[in-house]
Order: C-alpha cells, then sequence, then structure tokens
C-alpha cells in the first residue's frame, strides 16, 4: 500500500495537481523503506503523471478557439518557439519544480514522439529521484554503515 500511495502521490504531482511527492519519498527512506523500490515507484508515477501533461498538450490545438481556454495564442506561440529553440531534449529538465510540468505540456504540443517523450522524462525523473533519496539518507546517516 506504501508503494501504491508514493506512486499515485508522484503521478500527481508532475500534473498540475498540487502534491509533494519528494516529501513522502524522503519520510519513506527514513523509515526504512527500501531505498531500491522507492526510486521505482517514484520515478515511473512521475514519468506517467507528465505523460498525462503530454497528452494533454496534444490536444490544445483542438481546444485553443474556445473561450474558456486558458492560453492565449501569443502565449502557446512563445511557448513553442522556446521549445524549438532547445529541441525535445529539454524534456529532460522535466523534473524541475518551476517549468517542468509546463515543459512536458509543450512537449505535447510539439508532439514528441512517445517513445523519446518517455525516455528523456523518464531519466531526468529517475535522476531527481536518485538526488533525493541519496541526499536524505545522507543526511540521515542511513547510507554509512553502521559500526
Amino acid at each position: 500500500m506504501v508503494y501504491l500511495t508514493l506512486f499515485l502521490t508522484s503521478f500527481a504531482a508532475a500534473t498540475l495537481l498540487p502534491a509533494y511527492s519528494e516529501i513522502l519519498t524522503g519520510t519513506l527512506v527514513v523509515q526504512g523503506y527500501p531505498m531500491l523500490w522507492l526510486w521505482v515507484w517514484a520515478t515511473l508515477g512521475n514519468t506517467l503523471g507528465s505523460v498525462v501533461n503530454g497528452i494533454i498538450g496534444r490536444q490544445i490545438d483542438r481546444l485553443k478557439h474556445k473561450r474558456w481556454f486558458p492560453i492565449s495564442e501569443t502565449q502557446l506561440h512563445k511557448a513553442r518557439n522556446s521549445f524549438n529553440r532547445y529541441g525535445q531534449w529539454s524534456l529532460l529538465l522535466g523534473w524541475l519544480p518551476i517549468g517542468g510540468d509546463a515543459l512536458t505540456l509543450v512537449g505535447g504540443v510539439m508532439r514528441v514522439p512517445w517513445l523519446n517523450f518517455i525516455v528523456l522524462v523518464g531519466i531526468g525523473k529517475g535522476i531527481r529521484y536518485a538526488f533525493v533519496i541519496w541526499l536524505v539518507a545522507e543526511a540521515s546517516g542511513l547510507s554509512s554503515p553502521s559500526p
């Protein structure tokens, strides 16, 4: 049940929902859960949450003319130009707390092939969770051998 909770929290954190999977991940590290499994489930959930952003991004052209749509044509044009400047490699930064979700959304708008999208986002998210787990383990003395 703990891993399902971590997966769902990580999934939600990658979307526009307010969730903080790093806090849960760190707490579970301190509680002694196997770090490899924490990394796997957090990375998987967060990557799949970003796929939801990509799916939404692929629908933007269909929805952008709706009166209620929150993004103007100018904002959409600027986002496309920025993404084009750095290309699909910018999806490696999808882990960033500020702007990462927007990058994955624009990756969908730009129709980055799904395999590339998932691999690049997954690498970035995996590195972030590896760093969070390592940092918490180091800070709590879990990575050092006991005397």
